[in-house]
Order: structure tokens, then C-alpha cells, then sequence
């Protein structure tokens, strides 16, 4: 008789996350002030797989440098709550930034595969375009807007040299990333819809990321 596979327990860690993701675009595309408390649980229920995998992961740097990414990608999420007298856009900035720096440093020190495509040159475009487009708008921010527009770039590209799934997930954190520039900076220039749209891309992101980067981490455990 066959026996019957056991489940995964790294696939189950990942549902409460998916749900919770859902839960929050459904609750922005209503607008509904749920919205934002669901937010918040979002970096914090995607670092349960991460902590799932603590066990049997070959490289604890590696889990480590992940965890600092969700660690400080959550205080971008909170930033105008957990921080309400501070400017919230140079603070997520900051947030962000060291997150990403966390993400390159994971890609390239750990899951790269392979050199960087050609193709990957489009992230430095992207950055380009980006100035033209919103630097006239950023004011004061310009330095800071500019240089985390290249750490974004950065991400992405670091991601090419990863797993298809930390790969297509950089792509998904960079669209989100765009958009919400767009609305920060040229307010009136996406419709309503791009709140959630936002968001989508943002969760599907990150949630590749850390899927791609715990399945590569776990083949070497092999």
C-alpha cells in the first residue's frame, strides 16, 4: 500500500499570510478602515514560514538578513502609526531602504545562481525614468527619492541572479514601489483602483521573495 505524503508544513505556514493579504486588498478595493489594521499584520504573518524553516535551513546569516528585510519592510507598513509626529514619507524611506538593503545582501551573498541577464539593464532605465517623471515633484526629497529609487533598482537586479520566483517576485516589489510613487508624488495621476493594485503587488512580492529564498535555502539542506 502507498503511503500518503505528509503535508508540508512550510506550504501551510504561508496560508494565515495569503489569507490576510487577500483579506486587506479586499478591504481597501471597499474602502474600509479595516484596511489598516490588517496591514499590520501582514510582515509579521510572512515571517512565520521564515521562523517554521529556523529548524532546517543550511544558512542561518541567510534567514537572518530575511528576517531583518520583513523586520524593517513591517515599520515601512507602520510607519504613521507606530511614528505619528514624524514625517511619514522620508521615514518610510528609511525603512524601506534598509529593508532592501537586507534583500541585496541576502541575493547576492546567498541564493545567486547565476550572473546577471542583460535583460536586467531595464531596472536602470526604470530608475532613469523615474527621475524624470517625479523628480520635478519630490522638492526637499529629491536625494532621498533618487537614492531609493536606486536601491529599488538594486533589488530588482540583485533578484535576477536568484530563483525564478525571487526574481518575478523583485518585479512585483519594484511595480508596487512605482505606483506608490506615482500617487505620492502625482497625486490625481492613478485612479482609485491603485490603492489595492498597490498593495497586490506588493504582498505577491514579498510573499515570492520569501517562498523563492525558503525553498533554495532548504534544497541545501538536502
Amino acid at each position: 500500500m502507498q503511503r500518503r505524503r505528509r503535508s508540508d508544513p512550510l506550504l501551510w505556514a504561508f496560508l494565515p499570510y495569503a489569507a490576510a493579504s487577500a483579506a486587506h486588498v479586499a478591504l481597501l478595493s471597499v474602502g474600509s478602515p479595516a484596511a489598516g489594521p490588517t496591514k499590520l499584520l501582514l510582515m509579521p504573518l510572512l515571517a512565520v514560514p521564515v521562523f517554521v524553516s529556523v529548524g532546517r535551513a543550511a544558512e542561518r546569516s541567510a534567514l537572518a538578513l530575511t528576517i531583518a528585510a520583513l523586520l524593517f519592510s513591517w515599520l515601512g507598513d507602520s510607519a504613521g502609526v507606530f511614528f505619528p509626529a514624524a514625517p511619514e514619507v522620508p521615514l518610510m524611506l528609511l525603512f524601506f531602504g534598509i529593508a532592501h538593503l537586507a534583500y541585496i545582501a541576502l541575493f547576492m551573498r546567498h541564493l545567486a545562481a547565476r550572473r546577471m541577464p542583460w535583460w536586467a539593464l531595464v531596472y536602470a532605465a526604470w530608475w532613469v525614468v523615474m527621475l524624470v517623471f517625479i523628480g520635478p515633484h519630490a522638492g526637499g526629497l529629491l536625494i532621498a527619492v533618487a537614492v531609493y529609487g536606486l536601491v529599488l533598482a538594486s533589488t530588482a537586479a540583485a533578484a535576477t541572479r536568484c530563483s525564478a520566483l525571487v526574481s518575478i517576485g523583485g518585479a512585483f516589489f519594484l511595480a508596487s514601489d512605482t505606483l506608490l510613487a506615482l500617487r505620492l508624488f502625482l497625486p490625481g495621476s492613478l485612479p482609485d483602483w491603485s490603492s489595492p493594485a498597490i498593495m497586490a503587488t506588493y504582498t505577491l512580492g514579498q510573499g515570492l521573495i520569501i517562498a523563492g529564498t525558503l525553498i533554495a535555502l532548504r534544497k541545501r539542506d538536502i
